[in-house]
């Protein structure tokens, strides 16, 4: 088992410095969101720590692993942009020896989302969304609303995914869908929103 620096050295190594430096704010965000709104944030910064372990590796590489371990088949079918994930996840438990479900689950669906998320979940997705290097358009927004809600925010950080996916004439993967609409039912009903 890696302790923390090992594991920094490891993960870091495999990407390039800025992308480093967009892991240590999803950290340092995660963290943050973690200790707001009641999640681990042990267990958040380890799944932000790997959460981005094989976004770097060859798309070849990542098809090999996804192949050859039987990892979400359906996954070939969909955006290379999604692989990183699963594979994170496997390449967790497998190299670096993360036993916790939990956190191998945020590193699954960092990128896309799912129906019923944990907290967990909901906490590295949306750090990922708004850590302090991220620049798109929405993003103060998405920050504002992580001050209220885990919910809305995630939810709104989905739908600029997926508003996004539609102008770039893209297919939307079902899970972000999913995701979103998921995190709809979990807010309170406001007036003017029934």
């Amino acid at each position: 088992m890696y302790n923390r620096e090992q594991l920094m050295e490891a993960v870091s190594s495999q990407m390039p410095a800025k992308r480093w430096q967009h892991t240590l704010g999803v950290m340092e965000t995660a963290v943050k969101l973690a200790e707001q709104y009641g999640a681990d944030p042990v267990k958040a910064e380890l799944a932000s720590i790997l959460h981005d372990v094989a976004k770097y590796w060859p798309t070849d590489r990542l098809e090999q692993v996804l192949r050859e371990n039987h990892l979400n088949p359906g996954l070939l079918q969909e955006d290379k942009q999604l692989w990183h994930a699963e594979v994170g996840a496997f390449v967790a438990q497998q190299e670096y020896g993360i036993e916790d479900l939990d956190i191998l689950d945020a590193i699954r669906y960092h990128t896309s989302g799912r129906e019923g998320m944990s907290l967990l979940e909901k906490v590295v997705c949306l750090a990922d969304y708004i850590e302090p290097g991220r620049d798109f358009p929405g993003v103060n927004k998405l920050r504002k609303l992580a001050n209220h809600s885990l919910e809305e925010a995630l939810a709104a950080g989905l739908g600029t995914t997926i508003s996004h996916l539609v102008e770039k004439n893209k297919a939307i993967y079902v899970l972000t869908v999913q995701a979103r609409n998921d995190l709809m039912k979990q807010m309170p009903i406001m007036e003017g929103n029934s």
